[in-house]
């Protein structure tokens, strides 16, 4: 390690990869607004938030944990334009309160952090 490794390191940190509660509530938050699938999902993280991160594992059993829930249903469905069919996912009927419930948290822990 160099000193200006330290200074590099401030100036680009890396990213943040969400544990399994924040990663709930950001796929609720997505799946509020229409259907997706896991690999948009950790796309659309990357994206929207470019200093967080989503790993599979942690995807997934987050999906897991929802569908044992019950909170959300998933679908088999092939994509034009993609190789193979994709697992969709949308919130569940009963779970549109709670969901939006969820989705709040995550904004307001997004919004806390980017003023810090």
């Amino acid at each position: 390690m160099k000193l200006e490794d330290i200074y590099h390191f401030f100036d680009n940190p890396p990213p943040t990869y969400l544990c399994q509660e924040l990663a709930v509530c950001y796929i609720l938050s997505v799946l509020r607004q229409g259907e997706s699938y896991g690999t948009e999902l950790i796309q659309r993280l990357e994206a929207e938030y470019p200093g967080y991160r989503l790993s599979d594992t942690v995807l997934y059993s987050a999906i897991k944990f929802l569908e044992d829930e019950e909170a959300i249903t998933g679908y088999w469905r092939k994509l034009e334009g993609r190789g193979r069919p994709r697992r969709m996912y949308q919130v569940s009927p009963d779970w549109q309160e709670q969901a939006d419930d969820l989705k709040r948290l995550w904004q307001e822990y997004i919004n806390k952090r980017q003023l810090n």
